[in-house]
């Protein structure tokens, strides 16, 4: 009996999270099991690798013992823990990864193990995905990339991009949904407890707006809203609070805010929103009143529209 195997290669970089490093090994060790349990013959050869190492390795293959060398179908570059490694990358695995994709070879990454990609020019006018904490930095370093960081996982069939520190989970189970049976992948979410239903990462996202910009007249409205963020508020109000005139108030919130007031006070509103969804009982109807819409079909349509989740949906998922 034949059996055809899938070699992937996961970068263990300065920094990377180990329990993705590991998991990932761990998740394709299962997925063999399964596929041993449901008579089909793939089975997934892992090698987990650290930037000394590629540095040494031959363009082309990885030696897999001294008979036979087999080139790697996968390579993943796990999400990171700590260190900024990933900001500015060792030389050696930008052109190991080049390489590597020239040969045919499907690049993922995890979180910040986007912006290795991108300081290769993978990722240049492809879309991409993120952890949303990273997204202010990834779009002001890599403009190119078309980011959507509301997506948990990016499937782009040479590239594939997956977002928050944990969705290297999602990553395995794309992976081996495409390289066996999507059936296998369900077993697999099965036998580790995982949810393989379609979700997004939006749904975990927090509005945390930057505060360190350095202009204090923008810091003292940010300061206001976050008060009255309930209240009706004019963009003549807020100027006026800035001392400032109003297009030069709404060009100078723009840059250090890179949201126009109304989309910053939709985005806190919002936030406000989840807040109390998770932490009281009240009704959809009063959260929309105390966060500042009169309207609640109004309000219910921006829930959606910024969380991709109904204020019910949303409060079944995450409230206690």
């Amino acid at each position: 009996m034949t059996i055809s195997r899938i070699f992937i290669g996961i970068i263990d970089y300065p920094g990377a999270l180990q329990s993705a490093v590991q998991g990932l090994r761990e998740m394709f060790v299962a997925a063999n099991r399964i596929c041993v349990q449901q008579n089909l013959n793939i089975a997934f050869d892992i090698e987990i690798y650290n930037v000394e190492q590629v540095a040494t390795f031959s363009n082309k293959t990885f030696l897999k013992d001294k008979q036979q060398s087999n080139s790697l179908h996968v390579v993943i570059l796990p999400p990171c823990l700590e260190g900024e490694y990933y900001i500015c990358p060792d030389q050696h695995l930008k052109a190991w990864l080049l390489e590597q994709r020239s040969q045919g070879v499907i690049l993922c990454s995890v979180c910040a193990g986007a912006f290795i990609l991108a300081a290769c020019g993978l990722l240049d006018h492809r879309p991409a995905t993120t952890h949303w904490g990273l997204t202010e930095r990834f779009n002001k370093t890599y403009p190119k990339v078309h980011l959507d960081s509301n997506k948990i996982l990016i499937n782009d069939t040479d590239l594939m991009t997956a977002g928050g520190l944990m969705a290297w989970l999602d990553l395995g189970l794309e992976l081996v949904a495409q390289f066996t049976q999507a059936r296998i992948m369900r077993l697999l979410g099965k036998y580790l407890i995982v949810d393989t239903g379609s979700r997004e990462q939006r749904y975990y996202r927090s509005f945390v707006p930057a505060l360190n910009h350095g202009d204090q007249a923008v810091l003292t409205v940010q300061h206001h809203l976050q008060v009255n963020f309930a209240k009706n508020i004019s963009m003549r109000d807020l100027a006026a609070l800035s001392c400032l005139g109003e297009r030069t108030f709404l060009r100078r919130f723009v840059k250090a805010t890179e949201l126009k007031p109304s989309q910053y006070l939709q985005q806190l509103r919002i936030q406000k929103a989840c807040d109390r969804i998770e932490s009281s009982h009240d009704s959809v109807e009063l959260i929309a009143t105390k966060v500042g819409y009169e309207d609640v079909s109004a309000f219910r349509k921006v829930f959606i529209k910024t969380m991709g989740l109904t204020p019910r949906e949303f409060r079944h998922r995450f409230a206690h």
